[in-house]
């Protein structure tokens, strides 16, 4: 198997269009992810903040261990060093649980809508019925005969 091969067919398997149509997918599933993030972290959460007592979800965290600062001795020598505090940060969690919970209730709505429309296409579709096909050269053809021997009798 040749290198020229291995390209063609990896041109030939990104170029299918499910493939294509996946990445722009992706990449518009992005840009509408950080969107709705937004609109849950700026629209959304300040005023619930707000009603449960001024409340920034991203800063609710449960303190598991408290910090330890640096101790060090009379000459400047450190003696202990800082640890940070070990925390289970549950109001970041909530925050992502709430943008998660958007973005699919909004799919959802987006889906559901284009499922509508395209039933609503299909119902029109079998409200006009299709015109009955032309005839063919052969039937044409024979029409003409027929009225031919109906006009010499």
């Amino acid at each position: 198997m040749g290198k020229s091969t291995f390209l063609q067919e990896f041109k030939a398997f990104a170029m299918k269009g499910n493939v294509v149509d996946m990445a722009v997918g992706v990449i518009i599933g992005g840009a509408f992810g950080k969107i709705v993030s937004s609109v849950v972290a700026d629209v959304i959460m300040p005023p619930i903040g707000l009603l449960v007592g001024g409340v920034n979800f991203t800063d609710l965290k449960w303190v598991m261990k408290d910090a330890v600062a640096e101790v060090k001795d009379e000459a400047g020598n450190v003696i202990t060093a800082a640890q940070d505090a070990v925390t289970l940060n549950y109001g970041n969690f909530l925050q992502v649980t709430f943008d998660f919970l958007i973005i699919a209730f909004s799919i959802f709505l987006m889906i559901k809508l284009l499922t509508k429309l395209t039933e609503k296409k299909k119902a029109e579709e079998k409200a006009t019925p299709a015109p009955p096909p032309a005839p063919s050269k052969e039937e044409l053809l024979l029409t003409e005969i027929r009225d031919l021997l109906k006009n010499q009798k």
